[in-house]
């Protein structure tokens, strides 16, 4: 964080409350952490909500550090709850998103808006699961919320979520699905709620389930998807709300639908990060994020005019090529601005892919795509935290797996923003089939990175809600969105674009081989010309924060990413692995250490030789109390069904709390 400028004084001295129970209802506590200003007493400040599974005490401690004492700083109280059922608070969590967990924000917002010390008005903020629910609660309208930021999050759960791209599986729900697991089911601390702690304990771990069951068990876009995603009616948000993200993130393509069908007032930042708040993330460059929402806060919660919602609705990072990079740091480019966005780009350039070239001339060629099941070897992860090397790799590793066209260099530069579309007729030997597209720019010196990508389930070429099987003797015209970017291309580079029916291990595949044949297919690039109006944009403030945590590092963090092939029976493995080391922190006196482990095996000519698994051990020490969770899922792709097996252990010193194990075979619906 050398970039980055840590403030230890502020306009308002802060006093903070470890931790205060906010009653629900039906008379379950929330644990809340609250910094304020010392005076909110006889000065009311408005409250900035923070709301999520993931462990105040530990979980998050270290970005909120950074970031809640500095709004109670300028002037707010920064509020930061656990959900019910995690970290802290009481009762069980049965799932994500679910309609108790946005009844209970409810009379969060209630409480703080009735609280001595506030001014009666609410925000919300929130990255991931606090940006989906911070969305969600809005269009319950509670009546003291005023204005949401909510970062890296979806309006859809089912198009852009870790559960499906296009209508095929992500393999990230199990990967996601194995960690919500793992945090589900740790324990509370003692020095919060007393000798009730390990009663409390049980009852999450006999009572919080296995998520990833029931998300199994939802495969095309019902009931369960549409709760939760506020594309259902994006009127029933009336606020403000800021929208923000990076290009390296999985969950962009939702900013640029919610700018725009929101119909309240509406802001929209992309930048180069992966996904974390951009004060703090990677790829640089990082911005003065705190005080962009300083500038959103006084402006909605205090009534000032910052002129924050005098710019252009959208703000995003046009980013210049760089050679591939899993653990890429920075990113030259340069910010533009759009007034407004109606969904597509202002210019459409079109190119056809023919034999082994991409022609800006239509071709009448059929396409032919057979790709071994491991394809997709050089991916990213579909969601990249910039933490560990999950970015994407050269792309010429595809080389043999995918089937590529090019461009000649090109001409003169090429800037691109909003979503790459292919459309083709195609014709499948399967009723199920998977095809995905990737775009990539390959450099003078011939290296090639990965600008964007699109997945389609083709029995999910119509409706992700009535999907139909692929007839054999016809073809159909199917479009493939691909991930929306913002890219530059430079005179002299090429355009790849690159055409498989695996995406592995990004996606399962399908329940059988497919052959793919395409007729009239196109590629269309969203260009936008440089415009003058790009020039006058003023720079964002220099990244600040409040004092990081104080922690002792008894041990260092470690990871791997590994690919192995057997040379005998041609299988392989993706191996990820990462350990946060042992962390003392200084104000509670815990030591924490999360170790996960992950595998995904597939032999390149079975598609139901895919299975995956992952490992998580989470400690939790302090004297001479201790508490340990042990989880594994695997889930496997079998013809007709998925096969998930799952375990847990927790323990502690007197022994074993809970040891619990699950076992079922899900049958597969057309994906």
């Amino acid at each position: 964080m050398t970039d980055i400028v840590v403030k230890d004084k502020f306009p308002h001295k802060v006093r903070e409350i470890e931790n205060t129970w906010i009653a629900m209802p039906d008379g379950i506590k929330l644990a809340a952490r609250i910094w304020m200003p010392e005076d909110a007493e006889s000065n009311p400040v408005p409250a900035i909500l923070e709301y999520l599974p993931y462990r105040k005490r530990d979980g998050t401690v270290d970005r909120d550090e950074l970031t809640h004492p500095y709004f109670a700083g300028h002037g707010y109280a920064a509020v930061r709850v656990d959900m019910r059922g995690t970290g802290d608070s009481e009762g069980v969590c049965l799932g994500e998103y679910l309609k108790q967990e946005q009844d209970d924000a409810l009379a969060v917002i209630n409480w703080l808006s009735q609280q001595s010390w506030c001014s009666g008005k609410v925000g919300m903020i929130g990255i991931s699961w606090g940006g989906f629910n911070g969305l969600q609660v809005a269009a319950r309208q509670p009546e003291a919320l005023a204005a949401v930021i909510s970062l890296c999050s979806t309006d859809d759960r089912y198009a852009d979520d870790i559960h499906f791209m296009g209508g095929a599986m992500l393999t990230d729900k199990l990967s996601w699905g194995a960690t919500a697991f793992a945090i589900a089911n740790t324990p509370p601390d003692p020095d919060i709620v007393g000798e009730r702690w390990r009663d409390m304990w049980k009852e999450r771990l006999n009572n919080n389930g296995l998520w990833l069951m029931d998300w199994v068990k939802h495969q095309r876009r019902d009931a369960f998807y549409s709760h939760g995603s506020i594309c259902e009616n994006y009127d029933d948000i009336k606020i403000p709300v800021y929208m923000v993200g990076g290009w390296a993130d999985g969950y962009t393509n939702a900013i640029f639908r919610t700018i725009e069908h929101l119909s309240c007032p509406k802001k929209g930042l992309i930048g180069p990060w992966a996904h974390k708040y951009p004060h703090i993330a990677v790829p640089s460059p990082r911005i003065g994020f705190l005080q962009e929402c300083l500038r959103w806060w006084d402006h909605h919660l205090k009534g000032l005019n910052t002129g924050i919602m005098d710019e252009p609705i959208l703000r995003a990072w046009i980013q210049d090529p760089a050679e591939p990079d899993p653990h890429r740091q920075e990113l030259k480019g340069k910010w533009v601005s759009e007034p407004l966005w109606k969904g597509t780009a202002k210019q459409i350039r079109s190119y056809y892919p023919d034999e082994q070239s991409l022609c800006e001339a239509p071709q009448q060629s059929v396409l032919m795509i057979n790709s071994p099941q491991n394809a997709g070897v050089a991916s990213a992860s579909w969601c990249i935290y910039g933490v560990t090397p999950d970015g994407a790799l050269d792309q010429n590793l595809e080389a043999g797996l995918m089937t590529s066209f090019e461009t000649e260099p090109l001409t003169e530069d090429l800037e691109c923003l909003g979503f790459p579309m292919l459309y083709a007729d195609v014709q499948s030997s399967a009723p199920q089939a998977n095809l995905t597209a990737t775009l990539s720019i390959v450099a003078e010196d011939g290296k090639a990175t990965l600008v964007s990508y699109g997945i389609l389930n083709l029995t999910h070429r119509s409706s992700h809600s009535s999907p139909k099987g692929m007839p054999m003797d016809k073809a159909e015209a199917v479009t493939v969105q691909l991930n929306a970017c913002g890219q530059k291309i430079k005179k002299g580079q090429r355009l790849r674009l690159s055409l498989s029916t695996a995406y592995w291990p990004v996606i399962w595949p399908s329940q059988t081989k497919a052959t793919l044949h395409l007729e009239n297919t196109r590629l269309d690039l969203p260009v936008r010309p440089p415009q003058d109006v790009d020039n006058d944009l003023a720079d964002f403030a220099p990244p600040e924060t409040a004092p990081p945590l104080a922690k002792k590092i008894l041990s260092e963090d470690h990871t791997i990413r590994r690919r192995t092939i057997d040379l005998i029976t041609s299988k392989e493995q993706i191996e990820r692995f990462a350990d946060t080391g042992a962390q003392q922190h200084d104000h509670t006196g815990l030591t924490v250490q999360y170790i996960q482990h992950e595998y995904f095996d597939i032999h390149p000519d079975d598609p139901n030789s895919a299975s995956g698994r992952q490992f998580w051990h989470k400690s939790y020490k302090r004297g001479d109390w201790s508490a340990d969770l042990e989880t594994s899922i695997t889930m496997e792709a079998l013809a007709q069904s998925w096969k998930i097996t799952a375990y847990l252990k927790a323990y502690d010193n007197n022994g074993i709390v809970v040891e619990r194990s699950w076992s079922e075979d899900i049958p597969r619906d057309l994906v």
